[in-house]
């Protein structure tokens, strides 16, 4: 197996300045899109980490753009935590250049590849294994976004364009039904039309940017508990990963997925739909970490309208996963031929229990104002 995994990377560590000599890789499978490998050189008696990727160029069409956004976003972040007159040593992604001096690498087949300093002694959970990491994830994407605060979200590319355009995914979603590529509409009639039904509900952040009435910041776009570094010593979030969707946005996206994610009492493809609700503790110990960064630069229409973020990332994903699913399943990674419908109806049902205690999220959300 190694001897495998070895082959199929090794043409590429040489293009890198990784330091010492190769000694091992382990291929990581927790992330839905790109091809992530654990890299370890030996430099004498020191041991160098390494993160190695692959990037999805069906997911993201134009690498080159991906990259630029992150280095701008680094950038930014590690001069804010230096000017502030800390390290940021483990506090900010670091990419590692290659022999050239570039930070993106296209193998010979049009592969492309880029690579990090592997965070060490720390730790990016899958599910909530501890209350305390879900508020410090609250904590941590709260920060992200007020150290971006003055950052001019207009220079960053849309690297996914339209990514949370719900209108747009709407209709993408209707077309995806009249085509029927995987011959598979017919059994799917009543999952179809829960989201015609909520049509309306979808589109309203969307139309709210549009408006001028809700204000355009730089988001994350994917902020599940599990792009978030915890250190393994003292429980405390050091650092956001996985900045591929970093981009202009609102707030209440990157708010709603985190709750889509981590408050729910099962895993986003449950297949037993009576275990899924909202823990509202866990709800509430983002929320608090999430607005000890935020409530002060966030306006009171954003906090206000956080649960509708919920509702909105909930749903829109729910029909996410049923267009890759009526599609035949080109986007996300799945585990078999009905995983993608497993996906959509979990989040349904989660979506169905937002709905019912919505007054109740928005208890939270002003009490902690």
């Amino acid at each position: 197996m190694f001897n495998l995994l070895y082959n199929n990377i090794k043409s590429i560590l040489p293009k890198f300045q990784f330091k010492g000599r190769f000694a091992s890789a382990e291929e990581l499978h927790s992330g839905n899109i790109n091809s992530t490998y654990h890299l370890t050189y030996r430099d004498g008696d020191q041991v160098n980490h390494y993160t190695l990727q692959m990037i999805n160029a069906y997911v993201f069409k134009d690498p080159a753009s991906v990259m630029r956004n992150i280095e701008l976003v680094t950038d930014h972040l590690r001069n804010s935590i230096v000017g502030e007159g800390h390290s940021p040593q483990r506090r900010v992604l670091d990419l590692i250049p290659m022999v050239n001096g570039e930070t993106l690498h296209i193998d010979r087949i049009g592969n492309y590849w880029r690579a990090y300093h592997y965070i060490n002694e720390a730790t990016a959970y899958d599910a909530v294994k501890k209350p305390e990491h879900f508020y410090e994830a609250g904590r941590a994407f709260g920060e992200f976004q007020k150290r971006l605060f003055n950052f001019p979200a207009e220079t960053l590319t849309e690297t996914i364009p339209n990514f949370h355009n719900t209108p747009k995914r709407f209709f993408t979603f209707v077309h995806a039904v009249d085509q029927d590529l995987a011959g598979r509409v017919g059994e799917i009639e009543d999952e179809i039309e829960f989201f015609f039904e909520r049509r309306k509900m979808m589109g309203e952040i969307a139309k709210r940017l549009s408006n001028g009435t809700l204000p355009v910041r730089v988001t994350h776009n994917d902020t599940k508990i599990n792009n978030v570094m915890i250190d393994d010593k003292t429980d405390k979030s050091i650092c956001v990963i996985d900045l591929d969707t970093v981009m202009p946005g609102s707030s209440l996206y990157d708010f709603g997925d985190a709750i889509r994610f981590g408050a729910s009492t099962a895993a986003e493809d449950e297949p037993d739909l009576n275990k899924i609700t909202l823990d509202f503790d866990l709800y509430e110990l983002f929320t608090k970490g999430f607005l000890s960064e935020t409530n002060g630069f966030l306006e009171r229409s954003e906090l206000e309208l956080l649960p509708l973020g919920v509702k909105v990332i909930t749903c829109e994903l729910a029909m996410r996963f049923l267009t890759d699913y009526i599609d035949g399943d080109l986007y996300f990674k799945v585990t078999g031929p009905d995983h993608n419908l497993t996906r959509a109806r979990a989040q349904m049902k989660l979506l169905t229990e937002l709905e019912k205690n919505e007054e109740k999220m928005q208890a939270v959300i002003l009490k902690l104002m």
